[in-house]
C-alpha cells in the first residue's frame, strides 16, 4: 500500500510538473506572436511614416541645392512638430546625399558632409538596388531606421532617414507588463562608438537605456543555456523569453530578453478570450505587419509598389504629382488581370453591370 501510494503520488507530481510546462509554453508562444507582432508593426508604421515625409518639396528642393542650412532647418521643423502631438518624441531624421555624404540631420548641426557608408553596412544594399528599407539597424547607436530614396521625376536627389530610438518601443511593453532588455552582439561595438560605455548583459550590450535596472541585478544569474535552448525559462516566479534579433537584412546582430512578472503572467492567461493585448496596435496593424513580416505583397508585385499606391490617397494634392507619375509607370508594367486583382483586393464590394476596358 505504502509502495502504491508513493508511486500514485509521484504519477500526480510528474502529470503536474507537465501539465505546468505545457502551460507555459503555450502562454510563452502567444507571447512571442504579439511582440513579434508588435516589432513588425513598429516598421510597418516607420516605413508608411517615411515614406510620406520624403515626397515634402522644400525637403527636395535643399537637397537639389545642396542647402545644407535650409536641410537643417527643414528637418528639425518636422520632428518639433510631430515630437509635440505624437508619442514619437524621440524621432530623429537626416538627408542624405545619393553617394551617402550627410546633408543635414535634425538632432545636431556641425555633421555636414560627413560619410556614413564607413559604419553603415545596410547601406550598401541600399546603393545597389536604391528601394525603400526599414529595419533594426546598427551604427553609432542601435536604433529602428527607415531609408527611402528621394527622386525628383526618375533622378535621384539623395536619402531620407527617419531614426527610433528603441526606447520609446520598451516604454510600450511595459505598459503591458513586460520588461524589454534590447541585447545587442559586441562585434558591432567596433563601429557603434556612442554604445561602447552602455551595460551589458550576457556578453552582449543593453541597446535600450530605460532597462529595468534592478531587474537587471536578478536576471544576472539565471540559467542561460537553457533559456537559448528552449526560449522561455521560469526562475523565482519570472517567464524569461529570448527571440533572436534581427537587422534589415536578415543578419542575427543580437536578440530581445522579454521577462514577465507573476502578476503579468496572470493577467496575460486571464485575457483568453483575445490575446492581442497590445491595445496601440489596431488590427490593421497587426495585418499590415505580418505582411510586412511575411513579404505578402497582396496582388502587387512588390512591397514597394503596393506602398506606393497606397500613399497617395494619404497626400494633398500638391504633394503627390510627382508621385502619380511614379505610380503610373509602375502601374503600366501589370497585366490586365493583375490590375483587375487589384482592385478586387481593394474590397469594392458594389456590383457594377459593364465590361472592364
Amino acid at each position: 500500500m505504502f509502495f502504491l501510494l508513493l508511486i500514485l503520488l509521484s504519477s500526480s507530481i510528474f502529470f503536474f510538473s507537465r501539465t505546468q510546462d505545457d502551460r507555459i509554453a503555450a502562454l510563452s508562444d502567444t507571447i512571442i506572436f504579439e511582440f513579434r507582432s508588435a516589432l513588425s508593426s513598429e516598421m510597418a508604421q516607420l516605413l508608411s511614416f517615411s515614406l510620406a515625409l520624403a515626397e515634402n518639396g522644400d525637403l527636395k528642393e535643399a537637397l537639389q541645392k545642396e542647402d545644407e542650412s535650409n536641410g537643417y532647418q527643414i528637418l528639425r521643423n518636422i520632428t518639433e512638430r510631430f515630437k509635440k502631438h505624437t508619442h514619437m518624441t524621440s524621432l530623429r531624421l537626416q538627408a542624405l546625399t545619393p553617394d551617402f555624404f550627410i546633408l543635414a540631420r535634425s538632432w545636431d548641426e556641425g555633421f555636414e558632409g560627413m560619410p556614413i557608408w564607413w559604419f553603415r553596412d545596410d547601406l550598401e544594399t541600399l546603393k545597389n538596388n536604391k528601394q525603400p528599407k526599414v529595419g533594426m539597424e546598427t551604427g553609432r547607436l542601435l536604433t529602428f531606421k527607415s531609408t527611402i530614396p528621394i527622386r525628383s521625376n526618375k533622378k535621384l536627389l539623395g536619402y531620407l532617414e527617419v531614426i527610433h530610438l528603441i526606447d520609446e518601443f520598451s516604454v510600450k511593453l511595459r505598459s503591458k507588463g513586460i520588461e524589454l532588455f534590447a541585447l545587442m552582439d559586441e562585434v558591432y561595438l567596433e563601429k557603434a562608438s556612442l554604445m561602447r560605455d552602455f551595460p551589458r548583459l550576457f556578453g552582449r550590450v543593453i541597446a535600450n537605456q530605460n532597462y529595468n535596472i534592478s531587474l537587471k541585478r536578478r536576471i544576472e544569474d539565471i540559467e542561460t543555456n537553457k533559456l537559448f535552448a528552449k526560449q522561455f525559462f521560469m526562475q523565482d516566479n519570472r517567464l524569461f523569453l529570448w527571440e533572436p534579433m534581427y537587422n534589415g537584412e536578415g543578419d542575427e546582430i543580437g536578440g530581445y530578453l522579454l521577462v514577465l512578472s507573476e502578476n503579468s503572467l496572470r493577467n496575460f492567461e486571464a485575457d483568453s478570450q483575445n490575446f492581442l493585448r497590445f491595445g496601440q496596435f489596431s488590427e490593421e496593424d497587426i495585418k499590415q505587419a505580418l505582411e510586412l513580416n511575411g513579404q505578402n505583397f497582396g496582388s502587387f508585385k512588390s512591397g514597394y509598389d503596393r506602398d506606393l499606391v497606397g500613399l497617395l490617397s494619404k497626400l494633398h494634392e500638391e504633394d503627390k504629382r510627382e508621385l502619380e507619375q511614379e505610380a503610373r509607370e509602375i502601374l503600366n508594367l501589370y497585366e490586365k488581370n493583375e490590375l483587375i486583382d487589384i482592385i478586387l483586393d481593394n474590397k469594392y464590394q458594389e456590383k457594377k453591370n459593364g465590361v472592364i476596358e
